[in-house]
Parts: structure tokens; C-alpha cells; sequence
């Protein structure tokens, strides 16, 4: 796979939301990701006034602090701060004196219609993010393969209809193009490089729609420079769309400044080098999670997570780019994605 620019992918406007069948309700289950959760998504959404969000520049963010009555606040705060004890302490409840919730934003746009909140230490002023979706079985697999496949490990929970995220942390892709791409002080390299990887990345474990604002940059120093890694946060489009270029992230314009960054600095030779790289580590991740990622298959195998028609075009456009005919037999999106990982299985034993 080269770095050079492609066609625009197109992206259903809409995508469904699926439900957890009883398999990956279990599975979840037995690796302690479904559990008791003090507050419900649909008890968030019974607010009764909002004002819109503006970021420094006074822009609208899209997003709107929402207001619950009197009555019912309290105990809705009271249950954030429990559930965020949960998310990041285990469930040790002796800090949430000393923690307040500051805020409560409601965003209607996207798939996810989540709910963020901001909650801060009293002792040091520190605040943290979390966030309050829809339990949508799409996302959830994406999490479970970002965890699993990625560098980075990731804490969420379900219950019942509802999901509890950790916020993840650094610059979102278009405010690094705009504001720290140009710095003298970067090694571009070394952006170019992770960039090159991450788009690896996704397209072997089939995460879509990684437009610039669906991913951040968590920026480093290190002894003599300075390192870089990228971080999905978006996690919707997991293996949803048939065409391949969604799976692509170089195949976005909100990424053709990193795009022309690795085409500029990096010949083929270490783009595949990098490419390589990034298969033989998800290979290593595979090996050591093989249990855990042998039953997170028997559950997608058997799940629609979406389109007769989306499932026939993925299978068939990855036959034609592997040159591999059984991408074009496989009839759920479970059968791909399992294609896609024993071909890195393969590839690292023949090595």
C-alpha cells in the first residue's frame, strides 16, 4: 500500500444502530466489561433546559451543556461520580467527596448521540472527561479490537443499553494540522512515520471512517525529541461500510496534509518497512490475547453488524486487493475480520 492520495470513500449518512445479541453479551460478561452501572443512558436524556457549548475561539463545538431539575440533579451528580469511581478506581467510592460534577454536555450529532461529562477534583482543580452512550454492538466490537489489537488499552462498560467510556486524551488531527504541524521543533519524520502506521492499522482490523477530527494526537518529549502516537476515538464505523477506501484513513482530504508529509519524506521502501512493523506487532498482540481474541470472533462471526449488500462488496474488494479469494466467500462482516488477522498470523510465521 503506497501513501499516495485517493479517491474520496463515501459513508452512509445514517448507520445502524445494532443491538448486543445474548453471545457478546457474554463474552463481555466474562471479561468483566458488562457490569452494574449506577446510571442509565436514557435517565441523561431527561433534561430540562440547554445552552449551547462555544469553544475559545467562540465557536459553536456542537455540543450543549444540559440542565436537569432541581430535584433530580443531585442524585443524577451523585450517580456520575459513582459511576466514574467505577470507570477509574475500581469502584473505590472513599474519593468522591472530593470530586464535583462541573458539567453535563449532550451532542446530537453523529452516530452516537453521547453525553460528556467533566468532573472535578475540589483538593487540585484537575478534571477528567467520560463520556455516556448508546450501547451500540458496532462500537463496542471497536473498542474491544482497539484494546486488544492497538498499543493503547482502553476502559469502558455496559450496561444494558448503555455505555461508559474513558475520555482519551491528546490533540484532535485537524487542530494538529493547523497548529502544530508547522513547528520547527517536530520532527515531521516522526509524524509521518505514525501516520503511516496508524493507517496500517486501521485497515487490518477494519476501523473506518478515521477522519482527522476521529483521532488525537498524544505528543511526547523525549531524551532528544520529540515522540508521536495516534489514538482513535471513534470507534462507529468498525467493519459497518462496504467500500475498502473507508478503511483507509489516507483516502480522507481532512488527511491530506499527512498524506503529503509521508509521500514527501518517505520513500516506498520505508513506508512498507513501517507497514510491516505495525503487522508483525498486531501479530504479537494476536498470539498473546489468543484466547480472548478466539472467542471475540466466535461472537462476530455470528452477529450482523451489518449489510447482505456492504458485507458482498467488502469481501469482494479485499479478494481483489489481497489477490485472496476467500475475502469474496465470506458472508459476515465476523468471517472478514477474521480473514484479515489470520492473514497477519500467516504472514508472521512465514517470517
Amino acid at each position: 500500500m503506497t501513501m499516495d492520495p485517493i479517491s474520496v470513500p463515501r459513508i452512509s449518512r445514517k448507520k445502524i444502530t445494532y443491538p448486543l445479541i445474548p453471545a457478546f453479551r457474554r463474552y463481555l460478561r466474562i471479561y468483566e466489561r458488562e457490569i452494574r452501572l449506577p446510571v442509565s443512558y436514557e435517565e441523561l436524556k431527561y433534561y430540562d433546559a440547554v445552552i449551547p457549548v462555544y469553544d475559545k475561539e467562540g465557536k459553536d463545538t456542537l455540543w450543549q451543556s444540559v440542565f436537569y431539575p432541581q430535584e433530580a440533579m443531585n442524585r443524577i451528580y451523585r450517580d456520575l461520580k459513582r459511576t466514574y469511581s467505577i470507570l477509574k478506581a475500581g469502584g473505590d467510592f472513599t474519593a468522591e467527596e472530593h470530586l464535583h460534577i462541573e458539567r453535563v454536555d449532550y451532542c446530537s450529532f453523529g452516530n452516537s448521540h453521547p453525553f460528556r461529562v467533566k468532573i472535578v477534583n475540589d483538593f487540585n482543580d484537575v478534571y477528567d472527561y467520560f463520556y455516556i452512550k448508546v450501547a451500540d454492538a458496532s462500537r463496542i466490537y471497536g473498542l474491544e479490537l482497539e484494546h486488544i489489537l492497538s498499543p493503547y488499552w482502553i476502559n469502558f462498560f455496559v450496561d444494558g443499553n448503555t455505555l461508559v467510556e474513558e475520555h482519551i486524551a491528546g490533540v484532535p488531527g485537524d487542530q494538529f494540522i493547523a497548529h502544530y504541524l508547522g513547528r520547527p521543533e517536530f520532527n515531521r519524520n516522526r509524524i509521518a512515520k505514525e501516520f503511516v502506521k496508524f493507517n496500517e492499522r486501521c485497515f487490518v482490523r477494519l476501523l473506518g471512517d478515521m477522519r482527522s477530527y476521529n483521532f488525537v494526537f498524544d505528543i511526547t518529549p523525549d531524551f532528544d525529541d520529540v515522540q508521536f502516537r495516534i489514538r482513535a476515538i471513534d470507534f462507529d464505523q468498525q467493519f459497518f461500510e462496504g467500500r475498502l477506501l473507508v478503511y483507509m484513513p489516507q483516502s480522507f482530504p481532512e488527511n491530506r496534509a499527512f498524506v503529503e508529509l509521508a509521500a514527501t519524506l518517505l520513500n516506498p521502501e520505508t513506508i512498507r518497512q513501517y507497514q510491516q512493523e505495525e503487522r508483525a506487532l498486531m501479530a504479537r498482540r494476536i498470539k498473546v490475547q489468543r484466547h480472548r481474541i478466539k472467542d471475540l470472533r466466535d461472537v462476530i462471526r455470528t452477529d450482523e453488524v451489518s449489510t447482505a449488500a456492504k458485507i458482498s462488496q467488502l469481501g469482494q474488494e479485499l479478494a481483489r486487493h489481497y489477490d485472496d479469494p476467500a475475502f469474496g466467500r465470506c458472508t459476515t462482516m465476523g468471517q472478514i475480520i477474521e480473514r484479515s488477522l489470520k492473514r497477519l498470523l500467516v504472514q508472521s510465521l512465514v517470517k
